[in-house]
């Protein structure tokens, strides 16, 4: 079962949000793990044509970051008792900052609170975007909620098995760190964990144009032959994710397996909403050991229509665009 080792929580000074606050402590508690909770400052601007770097944006830039560091120890304090928590104050870019912070200190889990609360009309483009796209670990954008735990949680997995073998490969791999930690996270909150893999018969719509006009029931046939095709590969990864928990654990969590056919960036959100899940574990799709990475457009399409928390994984091999020396 995955367990975070090292986590790193971004906290905004000014909002707190005490209850995202509880339950990352919590998560540190249960897996034993380090925590470090950082805040971001970005550089502070004079203004008024006085010059940057001069000594009255030194002392201001000084202030700001003792006023900062203060509200950053008051907001950790009642925790100490618990969790053995660090503290830092970080300063620039923030999602550059993070990056930077996660190759240092080597942090498994980056958590935070959306940009804002209407995340999604603001995603692209903003910190949150740039910190999926190009954060090394998985990060968790996590919505303020009055619940302590999840009811339910989306596991999102692709079992076509059509990709050539290096592609397939890492696929596979990804599946099972989607369904490892969405499931040791459904057994630590009770929550109820649904996967879900949203397919399509490729040649559907050719078979049907004027040229071939392939008769109705020989074009469901090839439907239903495909819909077979990813029930099988959705079973054996069900059968795989058994073997790894054991059977008796399996049983109790009872994974709720969900084939819908249509474009993936239609139907898994549709499905979040139907489902009302709290929070979607998904991946992000590049080959490994590509620099420069960007998120799939598929999962982008699906994180634009989505109000609830996600958590987004890289493949193994994943190379961060972000360096410790710019």
């Amino acid at each position: 079962m995955k367990r975070f080792k090292n986590i790193i929580y971004v906290l905004d000074v000014e909002k707190k949000h005490k209850s995202v606050m509880e339950r990352v402590v919590a998560l540190a508690e249960n897996n034993q793990a380090r925590l470090t909770v950082v805040s971001i400052l970005e550089p502070v601007t004079v203004g008024f044509g006085m010059p940057e770097g001069g000594p009255i944006s030194v002392d201001l830039q000084a202030a700001m970051e003792s006023i900062q560091t203060q509200k950053l120890e008051a907001t950790v304090a009642p925790y100490r008792a618990r969790v053995d928590v660090q503290t830092q104050l970080l300063a620039g870019t923030q999602f550059l900052e993070i990056i930077r912070e996660v190759l240092r200190d080597g942090h498994d889990l980056v958590i935070k609170v959306p940009e804002s609360l209407d995340w999604l009309d603001q995603l692209f483009g903003s910190e949150d975007m740039h910190l999926l796209r190009k954060c090394p670990c998985p990060v968790w954008l996590i919505k303020p909620v009055a619940q302590k735990t999840y009811q339910r949680i989306l596991a999102a997995v692709d079992v076509d098995d059509s990709y050539a073998p290096a592609e397939q490969k890492f696929r596979d791999e990804l599946n099972q760190q989607i369904l490892e930690l969405a499931s040791s996270m459904a057994l630590s909150g009770f929550a109820e964990l649904h996967v879900v893999y949203a397919w399509e018969a490729a040649s559907e719509g050719v078979l049907r144009e004027a040229l071939i006009h392939m008769p109705e029931e020989k074009v469901m046939a090839y439907i239903e032959n495909e819909r077979e095709k990813r029930e099988a590969g959705m079973n054996q990864l069900m059968h795989a994710v058994s073997n790894k928990l054991g059977q008796e654990t399996f049983t109790y969590l009872k994974p709720r397996t969900h084939l819908v056919k249509g474009h993936a960036r239609k139907e898994i959100p549709a499905l979040a909403r139907q489902i009302e899940a709290d929070l979607i574990v998904m991946g992000t799709v590049a080959r490994t050991g590509v620099a420069g990475f960007i998120i799939g457009n598929t999962a982008e399409a699906i994180l634009s229509q989505i109000g609830c928390s996600v958590l987004a994984l890289k493949p193994s091999g994943f190379v961060t665009p972000v360096t410790l020396d710019e």
